[in-house]
């Protein structure tokens, strides 16, 4: 019998031999011909302008959080909804969800506290 390690050394091997081997195929048949339109950057049809550093607003990140803090909580608290009834997980999972709401009310706060809830 082989050792775990060893089984799992083998299909790292093998995973790494297929991508080498898969890499070695398309570089003989994919055909070449680099023209210096071809290596431009592409930004959606137009001309690039300018630098490639751009910095963005942390509005941006502001708003991803309080996206994560009204919506994406729903995709957590409805399976929860379905699993309270079951008596053997009831006060777990009770437990669990109290602090993920938790969790979520020290997001929100912190979003009021900063003022990102004001819409003027």
């Amino acid at each position: 019998m082989l050792s775990p390690y060893l089984v799992v050394g083998g299909v790292v091997l093998v995973g790494v031999l297929l991508f080498v081997a898969a890499m070695g195929a398309r570089r003989l048949i994919a055909p070449s011909a680099p023209t210096p339109a071809k290596e431009s950057t592409y930004e959606c049809g137009v001309d690039p302008v300018g630098e490639g550093w751009a910095q963005t607003n942390v509005r941006y990140f502001l708003y991803a959080f309080l996206y994560v803090i009204f919506a994406v909580d729903a995709v957590y608290l409805f399976p929860w909804a379905t699993v309270i009834r079951s008596s053997d997980l009831a006060l777990a999972s009770l437990a669990e969800v109290g602090i993920f709401v938790g969790v979520l009310l020290i997001g929100l706060a912190h979003a009021w506290r900063h003022g990102l809830l004001r819409w003027l």
